[in-house]
């Protein structure tokens, strides 16, 4: 063999290592990256996935499905697995009718969680004991989803954040004396969904990098009551260090167990089942109790069982006898402005002002007021209200059901663990979830969200301006310093003092900077409603 003849040889041989060394290298790179996100749990190992922001670990079963003779029951141990669990999608919603708050489910298999973390998360030298917080969704116990949450910046704030799904409607919160547990107790089986949440959360959260001493409750509507919820329940003492309840003050007079339960015997005839057996309920169609649960306003409350609740919410803040962790509690300044656009205006059509008596007298009732119309309605002069009977509503909708009982809850609470009051007060927030009505939805029902969540966008409505994204960032500091210290308090953001019934002061969140008021309750009404 001559020796150019060799010399090639040699140089293909020296070619063939090198890119041997870099497919080598290359395979080992790309097996690196699919490790990175495996993370393993109690269960099994999930596989999750990579953004720019954060590492997501999606659809995390936190318990079994509650289907067949499990549903109606509390959320049993999901069964483990081996092998990485793809983690890179959303679970299944928990049924539901279409709304503009949820998308329509008829899946019963539905518990599951969603973990998401800074993108320099496991596997790639994460920081540890980072803070939790928790997010448990509104709806009004009938709709919504975890997915609708992109936690991005709130992460981006250095928190782990986790997003839940739980049972809904009758699904979750229906009490008939036939599924009564041994303690006698039925319904509130979302509330133990959640509850069974956090116990996976405190088992498995530090293999994530966060920190399961560390850890915040936050929910927004039926997500704020039902943080009130697990306040109060003693099966949650232990799960959680703090709690931000948000626009979630509207029931703290709850049914008691035998109200719950007559209203069952109800549903039960509604759903095809006469004899009232739990055998018929639990093979009752998902689609028959989706068409038996309220249509006029779309909401349900838990009830006081004597199990997950002993007592209602008011009497437990006021006596104190509730989970004493650091409170943030709030609400927007319109929070019914959404609502009477949806059940009165967009039913009826506009009122005009001499019905607006008549209407206050059909619809305080109906929000378990035993207020007198004609006295509201001249607290409340429809003529304040450039004569608009849907705008008047919202004034005497936003300070009954959610303004003053939320003081009222801030109140109780600040006798016992520091307490920081909040009113959103951004009157330009975009609406992101309903078509115009012929007011103003100022600051409504859930505006606030999209200032700490990036969330779908329904309307096609322009999104935060420059000092509306001011003030979100300032609003995702406050929410992630008080997640990891129990204060929201932080150098680069004004200064929140602690709520006490002798100082009445709120945060009032408005763009750019928040800024401290002293005159919500009379601006509120409170008096009036007796909420001194």
């Amino acid at each position: 063999m001559s020796a150019g003849v060799r010399e090639a040889f040699a140089t293909l041989r020296r070619r063939f290592v090198v890119v041997s060394m870099a497919c080598a290298l290359a395979a080992a790179v790309l097996a690196s990256a699919a490790s990175a996100g495996v993370v393993p749990t109690d269960k099994g190992p999930v596989r999750g996935t990579e953004t720019p922001a954060m590492h997501e670990y999606l659809g995390i079963p936190y318990a079994a499905p509650p289907v067949g003779e499990q549903r109606w029951r509390p959320p049993q141990p999901v069964r483990r697995w081996h092998g990485p669990r793809d983690a890179s999608s959303f679970g299944n919603h928990c049924p539901q009718p279409a709304s503009p708050f949820g998308r329509a489910s008829t899946t019963e298999d539905c518990l599951y969680l969603n973990v998401f973390t800074p993108n320099r998360g496991p596997g790639r030298g994460h920081t540890k004991n980072l803070p939790v917080m928790v997010w448990i969704h509104g709806g009004g116990f009938t709709v919504g989803e975890s997915d609708e949450y992109d936690p991005a910046k709130l992460v981006q704030k250095g928190t782990v954040v986790v997003t839940l799904n739980y049972r809904l409607g009758y699904l979750g919160f229906l009490a008939h004396p036939a599924l009564a547990a041994g303690d006698g107790s039925s319904g509130d089986y979302g509330l133990m969904d959640q509850q069974a949440a956090l116990r996976w959360v405190q088992r498995n959260i530090a293999k994530f990098g966060g920190d399961p001493g560390d850890l915040t409750i936050f929910g927004e509507s039926a997500g704020g009551l039902s943080v009130h919820a697990q306040l109060v329940s003693p099966l949650a003492a232990g799960l959680f260090e703090h709690a931000i309840a948000q626009s979630g003050a509207y029931a703290l007079n709850l049914p008691s167990l035998d109200a719950a339960e007559s209203a069952g015997r109800g549903v039960a005839v509604d759903v095809g089942c006469p004899a009232q057996t739990a055998a018929c309920l639990r093979h009752a169609p998902v689609e028959a109790l989706l068409g038996a649960q309220p249509t006029t306003d779309g909401t349900l409350v838990p009830n006081v069982d004597g199990n997950v609740l002993p007592q209602s919410i008011g009497p437990a803040l006021r006596s104190g006898q509730f989970n004493r962790v650091p409170v943030i509690e709030g609400t927007t300044k319109d929070e019914f402005t959404i609502f009477a656009a949806l059940n009165v205006e967009f039913v009826f059509g506009q009122f005009p002002p001499a019905l607006y008596p008549l209407v206050l007298g059909i619809l305080l009732p109906a929000l378990g007021s035993h207020a007198n119309a004609a006295a509201v309605a001249a607290e409340y002069p429809v003529a304040s209200y450039g004569n608009n009977v849907g705008r008047a509503i919202g004034a005497v909708g936003t300070d009954m059901t959610f303004a003053c009982p939320g003081r009222q809850a801030a109140q109780a609470l600040s006798q016992y663990v520091p307490t920081y009051a909040y009113e959103f007060a951004d009157r330009n927030a975009p609406q992101l979830f309903v078509p115009p009505a012929s007011f103003p939805y100022d600051a409504y029902h859930g505006s606030e969200i999209q200032y700490l969540f990036d969330i779908p966008n329904q309307t096609g409505a322009a999104g935060l301006n420059s000092d509306q994204e001011r003030l979100a960032d300032t609003m995702r500091t406050y929410w992630t310093q008080f997640g990891a210290t129990g204060n929201p308090n932080a150098p680069q953001v004004p200064s929140w003092p602690a709520y006490t019934t002798a100082n009445d002061l709120y945060m009032s969140l408005v763009p750019p900077t928040p800024r401290v008021e002293s005159s919500f309750a009379t601006a509120h009404h409170c008096a009036f409603w007796g909420a001194q």
